[in-house]
């Protein structure tokens, strides 16, 4: 049995019940063989969380005037979050081919044209960097074990101290160091 469409007595279409059945077969094929969109909802390689402490009292927030962050190796500010403002915590990034990243962590930051007149301290964080596969569409992230710290000591170091306070850099939900100052 066919269907024939036709003009003026001459067919224009004429499709066999077979053929529409294998065009149907053809579309429930094809979108069944679709997969899910490739949309990355959780593929961020998570940022270093930095908190911000009274030295006289370790357990009260201490905001930091006029922070700035440059990378090492950067050249320039991080741009994480508002530069030159005045924060109890930031998240910054970490290198993920290298085993440490150092910063320049400026109190009072001020000045034009590459002259700073805050107070510069210098921090080397030191990791170990674990890729770890989130999903075809994110690919990889990687996550990081903090091992230690260090602190250049200048004759005006205004952080008075560090603690590494959950050393498994793997989401952006709790700090993972504390600064004392």
């Amino acid at each position: 049995m066919s269907i024939k469409f036709s003009m003026v007595g001459r067919p224009v279409y004429s499709f066999g019940i077979s053929s529409i059945g294998l065009l149907l077969l053809f579309v429930f094929i094809v979108i069944s063989a679709c997969e899910k969109d490739d949309i990355c909802v959780d593929g961020d390689t998570p940022l270093l969380i930095i908190r911000f402490y009274d030295a006289a009292d370790s357990v009260t927030l201490k905001s930091v005037a006029s922070l700035r962050i440059i990378g090492i190796g950067n050249g320039e500010p991080l741009t994480t979050f508002t530069d030159r403002s005045s924060r109890d915590s930031v998240a910054i990034p970490l290198r993920i081919n290298e085993a440490n990243t150092q910063f320049q962590i400026i109190l009072n930051s001020d000045g034009e044209d590459n002259t700073e007149t805050g107070n510069i301290d210098t921090l080397q964080f030191n990791y170990e960097t674990n890729e770890v596969f989130v999903s075809r569409a994110c690919g990889f992230v990687a996550n990081y074990e903090l091992a230690s710290n260090s602190l250049t000591s200048d004759t005006d170091n205004w952080i008075q101290g560090i603690e590494i306070i959950n050393a498994a850099v793997t989401s952006q939900v709790n700090a993972h160091v504390k600064i004392f100052h």
